[in-house]
């Protein structure tokens, strides 16, 4: 057996998968004061087991891949996420070895499942790019009309632009928005629900949904692609057992025809 077909079999996935979430509970168990005094020295060592696993993971898909590892963005990814963990903890990269729990995120790249929900939300992001777009207009304009209407009385809210944008923002997710900023505003301003209103229905209920309607559609149609390719890698296969039978077929009527 070769290092391609252990590297590639599901088993190595399955185990590495298991490795992943093991270092993932110990990194949990890192932040407990009780666990770390009880068993804090066997915790560390077998972070640092887990970590060696990772190196040896990628030294092998680098042995059979080569150049051909770099090729793959979630090869990439492995990489980076395994390099970060490498770096010492003195000479000030003591924050970034804080980032080790970023092993974690190799769940994504090692279950297929997570990896579409991924791929389905980066081929969405052209689409949100545009409607991020439209609410970052639509909140410069509910800004600027908070501003000119509200500043006076509320100036801890809607002071400035950029006070009226995150208050505007608070709105939008429906954290206290009534009780604790538009009921007061209308205790002053009567007619001031009819700049809230509108607001809220155009962004948290139109533009928001919209933006969950791109990812989901993006990851049906990454489904979809997967499928598709399933179904042409087994139609390829079938095609190529058909053509090695008839092939077969064909040598054996000619040795009984020279019979």
């Amino acid at each position: 057996m070769n290092l391609k077909s252990i590297v590639e079999t599901p088993r190595f996935s399955n185990f590495i998968m298991g490795v992943i979430i093991f270092n993932a509970i110990l990194l949990g168990l890192e932040t407990s004061q009780v666990a770390m005094a009880a068993a804090g020295d066997l915790i560390v060592l077998l972070d640092k087991v887990c970590l060696a696993i990772f190196v040896i993971e990628l030294l092998l898909k680098l042995a059979v891949y080569r150049l051909r590892f770099f090729r793959d963005g979630w090869n990439i990814f492995d990489f980076v996420i395994v390099g970060i963990s490498l770096v010492p903890a003195a000479q000030g990269f003591s924050a970034l070895r804080a980032l080790r729990i970023l092993r974690v995120l190799r769940l994504v790249s090692v279950a297929p499942r997570l990896r579409r929900v991924v791929e389905g939300f980066i081929t969405a992001l052209p689409g949100m790019a545009s409607v991020f777009s439209l609410m970052a207009l639509i909140f410069y304009i509910g800004a600027v009309i908070a501003t000119k209407l509200f500043a006076d009385s509320f100036p801890e809210w809607f002071g400035t632009l950029g006070r009226s944008g995150y208050s505007l923002f608070q709105i939008m997710t429906l954290e206290s928005w009534s009780m604790g900023i538009v009921r007061p505003v209308m205790e002053i301003y009567p007619l001031a629900w009819l700049f809230f209103i509108p607001f809220i229905m155009v962004t948290t209920f139109a533009v928001v949904n919209l933006l969950v309607g791109l990812i989901v559609n993006s990851m049906q149609d990454a489904h979809h692609e997967e499928e598709n390719a399933e179904t042409g890698a087994y139609r390829d296969n079938v095609n190529e057992r058909l053509a090695a039978i008839e092939e077969r077929l064909d040598r054996l009527l000619e040795g009984q025809g020279k019979r």
